[in-house]
């Protein structure tokens, strides 16, 4: 129970700031970007120079993760500090405008509300994918202010084809408004609207939300062309979404600078998990993110579902380094909530820590004992880190144990030979697990709720 407790003392840890200190809060999520599509990670055909350019005034966290495989239950723990597991957001919720079960439980305090109530202008910018139902919409969880595309995905092009989900309007501040243009350069200019809004000296908060690059594979003529020396056709307009992607960042960095705000915000960037692999599905696509050196893609608890590209910037308080102790994403909220001089919740376990004084050097253990991942319920796929150690089970299966300091792409099954190393990290799990509950919604298809037949 110890190592468990950990993360919520530790969370308490606070940077000592006057209100005028106080940095803005910028968090920049992509969605489904490969390990190795950005530039600061070793990618070559992508060009990223406004990742790069964040990335060479950052402290790079090259074990970087997300709290699950795929979208929803990341930003579900990103936005509460807590795994999700918790409280049974496991699954994507369909889209139900008429449920109120599949969605963020209301129960939950999110990090907006928390900033709020410690003086920040809280703004919400991109994909929500985390309720239909009103009362899970972005300014009934804490954001004045939202753009959004409140499902799990849509389209980028405004007379593109898609299901119901994906063509639904967009919407401001509660009222749809049709898209306009390509929604990657919309997400950009508006969240570069919204900084340049907000450069009166009241603290900020924006969570920027790309749906980009998951699919459907949509890029405009002019990207594409940057990329024409690409011969498959898959990544080629992978690449140039991501492109795109990075370019409009740039937009909300030059923002940032332009208003002088840059030194003191705190900048974070991550996927929401791996890139996917949609060969494997037989769908007649090819794959084309990649996550290497890792194994695995989006819907795995090997590294290359769960392993990010992953950043934290603020210049005023932190030096460029990169930083190779495991941290997660869950660790954005107890970060935020500190440097915002905020109240940490004191009546729920808490899982983030407060990475600053890791981040700069003041304290020099890791940040956590024991990371966990859960995907499917009990009996589905799990795993956990503990320092190099890594962890995977999948029920019927022979569990799985991996020494990531020598063999980084978990090729290597050392169960058999570490077996005190893989007792210690399953005691862990199931101690872990006590404090989990089962779905609480069952992640359908998206489209109208299944009805029972009638009898005869």
């Amino acid at each position: 129970m110890h190592c468990l407790l950990l993360p919520i003392l530790l969370s308490f840890v606070a940077v000592s700031l006057t209100a005028a200190e106080r940095p803005n809060v910028l968090i920049i999520v992509a969605d489904d970007l490969g390990y190795n599509d950005v530039g600061f990670n070793g990618g070559k055909d992508i060009a990223t120079p406004h990742l790069d350019k964040l990335a060479a005034r950052s402290v790079r966290c090259t074990n970087g993760y997300v709290s699950h495989p795929f979208c929803s239950p990341t930003r579900a723990g990103l936005l509460t500090g807590r795994y999700q597991h918790r409280f049974g957001h496991e699954n994507n919720p369909a889209w139900l405008p008429q449920s109120t079960k599949d969605g963020l439980p209301i129960d939950q305090i999110t990090l907006p509300q928390l900033l709020k109530r410690a003086g920040y202008a809280t703004g919400h910018v991109g994909k929500w994918h985390l309720g239909a139902h009103p009362q899970f919409h972005p300014m009934k969880r804490g954001f004045d202010e939202s753009f959004a595309a409140l499902g799990g995905g849509h389209l980028y092009f405004a007379d593109g084809k898609g299901g119901e989900e994906y063509k639904i309007p967009l919407n401001r501040n509660g009222v749809d408004e049709p898209q306009r243009g390509y929604l990657t350069d919309q997400f950009g200019d508006e969240a570069a609207a919204y900084v340049q809004r907000h450069a009166d000296g009241k603290p900020w908060m924006l969570y920027l939300a790309f749906n980009a690059p998951h699919t459907p594979l949509q890029a405009p003529e002019n990207w594409l062309a940057k990329f024409a020396d690409i011969t498959d056709k898959n990544r080629r307009t992978y690449a140039a979404m991501v492109a795109c992607m990075d370019d409009n960042i740039g937009k909300v960095l030059s923002a940032l600078e332009t208003t002088k705000q840059s030194e003191n915000t705190l900048v974070t960037f991550v996927s929401d998990n791996g890139g996917p692999h949609l060969a494997r599905k037989g769908n007649g696509m090819t794959d084309f993110a990649d996550n290497s050196p890792l194994r695995g893609c989006k819907g795995d608890v090997y590294d290359g579902g769960i392993r990010v590209p992953f950043l934290v910037s603020w210049p005023a308080k932190l030096k460029p380094s990169v930083y190779s102790q495991p941290v997660i994403a869950l660790d954005f909220f107890a970060t935020s909530v500190s440097v915002a001089s905020g109240e940490m919740p004191t009546d729920r376990a808490m899982d983030g820590v407060n990475l600053i004084p890791y981040l700069a050097g003041e304290k020099n253990e890791a940040p956590h004992k024991i990371l966990f991942w859960r995907s499917g319920g009990l009996n589905g796929l799990h795993g956990a880190r503990m320092g190099d150690w890594k962890y995977v089970a999948a029920a019927g299966k022979a569990p799985e144990l991996y020494d990531l300091a020598s063999d980084i792409g978990e090729t290597k099954n050392l169960a058999s030979e570490k077996p005190d190393v893989l007792k210690k990290l399953q005691d862990a799990v199931a101690e872990w697990e006590k404090g989990t509950v089962p779905p609480v919604f069952d992640g359908a298809k998206q489209g109208k709720p299944k009805t029972k037949k009638k009898s005869k």
